[in-house]
């Protein structure tokens, strides 16, 4: 069974979390036949361990991350896959993939001229 793990940067502000957990319920709507859970890369109690710790609870076997950052940073290229190196080593069995950050995306220039039009 396999299972999605989104990860942000993560902030000290509570507001932080209140913003992605209502992005990834807005995803869970739109895809309810997906096992997703959430978690934070830093500065949070939804580590990265927990996010895969809770799919694992829930029979997943194959995780694939899904990074919330826009570009391919130290966090992507190092310390997220060390995270995730380290929780299938604590997970035996589980296999961890990720994927690719947000990057150049017509969407995302679709957004910033939306936000600048209505300023």
């Amino acid at each position: 069974m396999k299972g999605i793990l989104i990860i942000a940067h993560g902030s000290k502000e509570k507001e932080t979390e209140t913003a992605i957990e209502a992005v990834v319920s807005m995803v869970r709507t739109r895809l309810p036949e997906i096992i997703i859970e959430w978690a934070f890369w830093g500065f949070s109690e939804r580590t990265i361990e927990r996010g895969v710790a809770a799919l694992v609870a829930r029979g997943i076997r194959e995780i694939k991350i899904v990074p919330y950052f826009l570009a391919m940073g130290i966090h992507l290229k190092e310390n997220i896959p060390r995270m995730a190196d380290q929780c299938a080593q604590n997970f035996p069995g589980i296999k961890i993939t990720m994927g690719e950050p947000f990057g150049v995306d017509q969407r995302l220039a679709d957004i910033l001229v939306d936000r600048i039009s209505n300023f």
